[in-house]
């Protein structure tokens, strides 16, 4: 998808894009380009490298529970770092540019720290008068400033909603989100050599890529831009070449019935054994990992037969601590037994819009984890995506084995 000659386009660039100062330079360069097209251009940008889980490993050396708006205050530095020197650097080609945090933009969001929700961008027309001095503009991703005037960040690829946020607040033509990869792929091609890039996908199949464990784009931020009809056009920093554009479904989209394979290895299951079999229990467990504000995923509950159950629910790794921690609470004060945590699994889905009116699509999908010998230990559904909880030893094969079943692999002119 094209820009018109001129316009507003925003870009955002990750932290592979602006890893070192060779690499900010050349995102001036880039930028730049744009500029003297004569487009305004407002750039959004990540942490340097690998500086967002330094700054992580930083505060876990100061203490094993450091608090949340503490991290905030930690990790939200990192992008003011990145587009200070952006800045700079496209200032040294000869082209004005300002840098802006979350907060100076008036990026406004809840009060929930390290995981925080846009709710309004209050300071757009700052960005405006800039734009009409002939400035870029460049803005910390990732972060923003609360109702309660404290800084929060948006969750890991909180970059990617900003840029999202900041296209429609300005009513930008498109989003390019800039990053070391080249699109989107019908398979991580880091795993599946011959995955092939899509040139087109629908916002609600990225949304379930994204959640599902593409590392591509963040979930949050495609809704966004499915929410307010933004293109997004997910490119790579380090060649010219058409990236994969994120829109509205077409109708050519529904003739394939799977457009893509995710795994996700970083899920962990917890299981709250023998737990007390009668109404309001389940609402009492997940009210409460909800109020912690835990993302559960998939809930399986076995049958009951003894007047108890058990309750088994996955989610990401890195929550395991704090959920752990809220499910043993709450296993005490409902009678339930011991709480175990199984990290040996993964997650493998299949999404495709085409999954509506095709038949037989799960079918196919458990006999090709059953012809590896993978066992199925939970399965979720939506309309457009099946998922299967599986060990994670198996990941890779599973990967694999559902990209050729349903034909993902590249057509030999394109190898």
């Amino acid at each position: 998808m094209g820009l018109s000659k001129r316009g507003l386009v925003v870009q955002k660039f990750g932290g592979s894009s602006v890893a070192n100062p060779e690499r900010i330079k050349k995102v001036a360069e880039r930028v730049v380009k744009y500029r003297k097209r004569g487009h305004d251009v407002v750039v959004v940008v990540s942490a340097l490298g690998d500086t967002t889980d330094e700054l992580i490993d930083l505060a876990s050396k100061v203490t094993d529970d450091p608090s949340e708006r503490e991290m905030d205050m930690l990790i939200s530095t990192g992008e003011q770092i990145s587009c200070a020197l952006l800045a700079m650097a496209i200032q040294k080609l000869g082209v004005p540019s300002i840098s802006f945090t979350g907060a100076q933009v008036g990026i406004i969001t809840d009060t929930t720290h390290t995981k925080a929700r846009i709710i309004d961008i209050s300071a757009s027309d700052r960005i405006k008068e800039q734009l009409k001095e002939g400035k870029v503009v460049v803005v910390a991703g990732f972060q923003g400033i609360s109702i309660k005037k404290e800084i929060t960040t948006l969750g890991r690829g909180g970059s990617d909603l900003t840029a999202v946020a900041l296209a429609k607040a300005l009513g930008a033509g498109i989003c390019e989100i800039y990053t070391d990869v080249d699109g989107v792929y019908t398979a991580d091609p880091r795993i599946v050599k011959d995955a092939r890039k899509l040139p087109k996908i629908s916002y609600d199949e990225m949304l379930e890529l994204a959640s599902l464990g593409a590392k591509v784009m963040q979930a949050r931020s495609v809704e966004y831009g499915k929410r307010y009809d933004i293109p997004i056009h997910v490119r790579s920093s380090f060649s010219d070449a058409e990236g994969t554009v994120i829109c509205k479904e077409a109708k050519s989209m529904e003739k394939i019935d799977v457009s893509g394979v995710a795994l996700q290895k970083d899920e962990a299951k917890i299981t709250i054994c023998d737990v007390p079999d009668k109404p309001g229990i389940a609402a009492t467990i997940f009210r409460e990992l909800g109020a912690n504000n835990v993302v559960i995923d998939m809930i399986v509950q076995n049958v009951g037969r003894t007047g108890t159950t058990d309750v088994s629910f996955t989610v990401v790794s890195e929550e395991l601590a704090k959920t752990i921690k809220v499910a043993k609470r709450v296993a005490r004060e409902i009678g339930a037994g011991e709480v175990i945590k199984d990290e040996s699994i993964a997650k493998i889905s299949i999404v495709g819009i085409g999954m509506r009116s095709h038949a037989g699509i799960a079918a196919r999908m458990f006999n090709a984890l059953a012809a590896r010998k993978i066992n199925i230990g939970m399965i979720s559904t939506s309309e457009i995506k099946i998922s299967c909880v599986i060990n994670k030893k198996y990941a890779e094969t599973a990967l694999k084995a559902l990209h050729d079943e349903f034909g993902l692999k590249k057509a030999n002119k394109e190898k």
